[in-house]
């Protein structure tokens, strides 16, 4: 382990790099074909069908995306009719959503507030919401899901529910082309990642340097269910939203999986779970 990863283990060391990272990153994400800020102010939905039927009509409902990046799927549940909190780390991501909420006329029914996960319910003055939705690649950014799933519990009004979409933590630990397991699936220790490029198209970043953590399926639900949640359903799925190995190929719903008659291991999930008894 390197300094970094042992400061990251203790201290608040892994909230000061990840934070910087991610404001370096709005800069790259806000001109990327990737997010298409262009395309969805023209009125392209972000937001997979399968979320949609899953979260169900949310006309009227208050809802609080966790980590919301630039609002982009924040809004796009305000248009369907929510009203909306999103809460981010970087107040270059808040600055850009607030600024979309604007320009679509959505003020009025969508928030942005600058804060980590871990303090939201304090930035939130401990208002409740009837959905809690956290989108994919949300869960390897935080050290602790205990603590989470607690944030989540208390910001949940009696009878609302978390959605949760995510990368399946077996795809973590397939190598390259996906054939073979490669890393290990239990070691949940902070990984220290210095990588020039974000995710998206664009430049490089200034802000190289970030902190993760991989989190066992077990991990995630018993945090949920330890934290007064219970767990309505538990779906897992065998494509994803990019081409994470070389073997993986892309069906005409846009998302990629292994090639047909090929063993398949579930690439995502979603989760959802209701408060139906006062938060522990």
């Amino acid at each position: 382990m390197t300094d970094g990863e042992d400061s990251a283990r203790g201290t608040d060391h892994w909230l000061r790099i990840n934070r910087e990272n991610w404001d370096d990153r709005v800069r790259v994400h806000a001109g990327s074909d990737f997010y298409d800020l262009p395309g969805f102010r023209a009125g392209d939905d972000p937001l997979r069908p399968v979320e949609v039927a899953e979260v169900g009509d949310v006309t009227g409902l208050r809802l609080l995306h966790l980590q919301c990046h630039m609002g982009q799927d924040t809004l796009a549940w305000a248009r369907r009719g929510a009203f909306v909190t999103g809460v981010d780390f970087s107040s270059a991501a808040i600055g850009v959503a607030r600024g979309l909420a604007d320009e679509l006329g959505l003020a009025d029914r969508a928030r942005f507030v600058v804060s980590d996960v871990y303090e939201a319910p304090t930035a939130l003055d401990g208002e409740r919401f009837d959905v809690v939705y956290t989108g994919v690649g949300a869960l390897v950014w935080l050290p602790d899901l205990t603590r989470w799933a607690r944030v989540v519990a208390s910001s949940l009004t009696m009878g609302g529910f978390l959605y949760l979409a995510e990368f399946h933590p077996v795809s973590d630990v397939l190598g390259e082309d996906g054939s073979r397991v490669e890393f290990d699936y239990f070691d949940g220790s902070p990984e220290r990642v210095d990588y020039p490029h974000t995710y998206t198209d664009g430049p490089p970043l200034g802000k190289t340097v970030s902190v993760q953590w991989r989190h066992q399926l077990g991990e995630v639900v018993t945090a949920l269910a330890s934290a007064g949640l219970r767990i309505d359903f538990l779906r897992e799925r065998p494509d994803t939203l990019f081409q994470r190995y070389s073997s993986l190929e892309r069906r005409p719903s846009g998302e990629f999986a292994f090639p047909e008659g090929r063993p398949r291991v579930p690439l995502m999930y979603a989760l959802r779970a209701t408060r139906d008894r006062p938060a522990d």
